[in-house]
C-alpha cells in the first residue's frame, strides 16, 4: 500500500501547500480575493517564464530529472517531472503573497 503512493508523496505535499498559501491569501485579502484577475496572470506569466528557463536548461543539458522515488514519473516533457509545474506554482505564488504582504505592511 505504501509503495503504490510513494511517488505521489511529493505531488500532493505541493498540492497541499498551494491550498495552504490559497487560505492565506484569502484570510488576509492579499491576491486572488482582491484581483483575481492580476493575481492569476502574474503567476501564469512566472510560471511560464521558469518553465521556459527549464526547457532551456535541459536542452543544454545543465537540467535533468534524476531518480528520486517521491516523484510520479509522470513527465510534461522529457526530463520535465508533472511535479516541476506544480512546484513553480507554488513558488511563483508564494512570492507574490510576500511581495504584497510586504507591501501592505510597509503602507501603513
Amino acid at each position: 500500500m505504501i509503495e503504490a503512493i510513494t511517488p505521489f508523496l511529493y505531488l500532493a505535499a505541493l498540492l497541499l501547500s498551494i491550498c495552504g498559501l490559497f487560505l492565506l491569501d484569502i484570510r488576509h485579502k492579499l491576491a486572488f480575493s482582491t484581483s483575481p484577475k492580476a493575481a492569476g496572470l502574474s503567476i501564469a506569466i512566472a510560471v511560464v517564464l521558469f518553465l521556459l528557463w527549464d526547457l532551456a536548461g535541459i536542452a543544454l543539458g545543465i537540467f535533468f530529472r534524476g531518480d528520486a522515488p517521491h516523484l510520479s514519473g509522470l513527465l510534461l516533457a522529457p526530463e520535465l517531472p508533472l511535479e516541476e509545474l506544480f512546484f513553480l506554482i507554488l513558488l511563483s505564488y508564494n512570492a507574490l503573497l510576500v511581495y504584497l504582504g510586504f507591501a501592505r505592511r510597509l503602507s501603513k
